[in-house]
C-alpha cells in the first residue's frame, strides 16, 4: 500500500501556492503521494495550471475517508491555515506539521527557508507527536443545546458589535464565580495560552500542563483576574439579558462565528479526542517563546557548571 500526505494550503496567498508545489515535488521524488482536498486543488490550479506533479484529488465530502489511509497532514500557512487544518482532522487522530508562512506561527514547526529539511523528515517519518489539549463546547438555552462546537486554542464569548458591554457570569465546575460587565471573556487551552488570552493578559502556560484557563476581558470588576483551573474542569458562562439590543457572539478559534441569545450558557470543557501534532524541533517550549516572541534575554548566565 503507498504512503500518503495530505497537503494543506492557503490557495489565494501566492507563498503557500509555490510552497505547495514544492512540497507535492519533493514527496514525490521521496516517493509518497501527495493529496490534496478538491476544492484546494482547484484553486490551485486556477492560480498556476495543472500541477507537473501527479497529486490524487479527494473530494472534500470524503475528508474522513481520506484521513483513514494517509500518515501525515502538512499545513502550509500560519495559525490560521494550521488551526483550520485542526479542525478539519482533529477527529481522525492524524499528526499536523505546520510549516509557517504568517508572521508568529507559533504552531508551526519549521519556517519557508526550511521547507524542504521539513518535507524530506516527513518523508523519513523523522519526527515526534505530540498530543495538544482541546476544547468541547456546548451552548445552551435554557435546558436545550441549540449548538455544540469545538476549538484548539479557545473560545470567546464576546459582546457584538454594536453593543458597548454585556454582562456574564463564570462558573467553574456548576458553581459561580464572579460577575461583571465586560467586553467578553476568553476560555482557553495551554495552546490557546499564547494566542488570544496572552493578548488579553493572561498567562503563558507551557504545553505539557493541563489546565483549562478563563481570561476576561476589560471587565469591570474588582475581581477579574484570569483564573486557572484543573483539566477535568467543566467552564461555564452565562450571558445575562440586559437592556434591548445588546448582543453576543461565541467565537471558536477567532473562526467561527455564532450568535448567543440573551440568557444563554455556555460550558467548555476538555475535549474526548486531542489534537496531535507532528513535532521536527524538541528544543524546550521556553527556546520556542523566546524565539516567537523575540523576548530580550542578555545577561543571563545560568546555573553554575561546577557547583560546590
Amino acid at each position: 500500500m503507498s504512503r500518503t500526505i495530505v497537503v494543506v494550503l492557503h490557495p489565494h496567498r501566492g507563498d503557500a501556492r509555490s510552497a505547495a508545489l514544492e512540497v507535492c515535488r519533493t514527496l514525490d521524488s521521496d516517493g509518497i503521494r501527495p493529496v490534496m482536498l478538491e476544492t484546494e486543488y482547484r484553486a490551485l490550479v486556477a492560480y498556476t495550471g495543472v500541477p507537473d506533479t501527479e497529486i490524487q484529488v479527494v473530494p472534500d465530502a470524503e475528508l474522513d475517508c481520506l484521513a483513514e489511509g494517509c500518515e501525515l497532514v502538512m499545513v502550509l500557512g500560519g495559525d490560521g491555515t494550521i488551526l483550520k487544518a485542526a479542525e478539519r482532522f482533529h477527529r481522525s487522530g492524524v499528526p499536523i506539521m505546520g510549516v509557517n508562512l504568517g508572521h508568529v506561527g507559533f504552531l508551526a514547526e519549521s519556517e519557508r527557508e526550511d521547507l524542504a529539511e521539513a518535507v524530506h523528515r516527513a518523508s523519513a517519518r523523522d519526527y515526534i507527536v505530540e498530543e495538544r489539549m482541546a476544547l468541547d463546547i456546548t451552548v445552551y438555552d435554557r435546558d436545550a443545546v441549540i449548538h455544540r462546537t469545538w476549538a484548539l486554542n479557545e473560545a470567546t464569548i464576546e459582546k457584538s458589535e454594536d453593543c458597548r458591554m454585556i454582562d456574564l457570569v463564570l462558573g467553574v465546575d456548576s458553581r459561580p464565580v464572579s460577575s461583571f460587565g465586560c467586553d467578553g471573556v476568553i476560555l482557553a487551552t495551554p495552546t490557546g495560552s499564547t494566542a488570544y488570552g496572552f493578548s488579553a493578559g493572561g498567562p503563558i502556560v507551557w504545553p505539557d500542563v493541563e489546565a483549562l484557563l478563563m481570561v476576561p476581558i476589560s471587565a469591570h470588576a474588582l475581581f477579574a483576574k484570569p483564573l486557572v483551573v484543573s483539566p477535568a474542569a467543566r467552564l461555564g458562562v452565562e450571558f445575562l439579558p440586559s437592556a434591548p439590543g445588546v448582543g453576543a457572539v461565541l467565537w471558536c478559534d477567532g473562526r467561527r462565528e455564532i450568535d448567543v441569545p440573551p440568557g444563554a450558557r455556555i460550558e467548555a470543557a476538555r475535549a474526548r479526542t486531542p489534537v496531535a501534532l507532528a513535532r521536527l524541533n524538541t528544543s524546550p517550549f521556553t527556546d520556542r517563546l523566546v524565539a516567537k516572541f523575540h523576548l530580550p534575554v542578555t545577561g543571563w548566565r545560568g546555573p553554575a557548571r561546577n557547583p560546590q
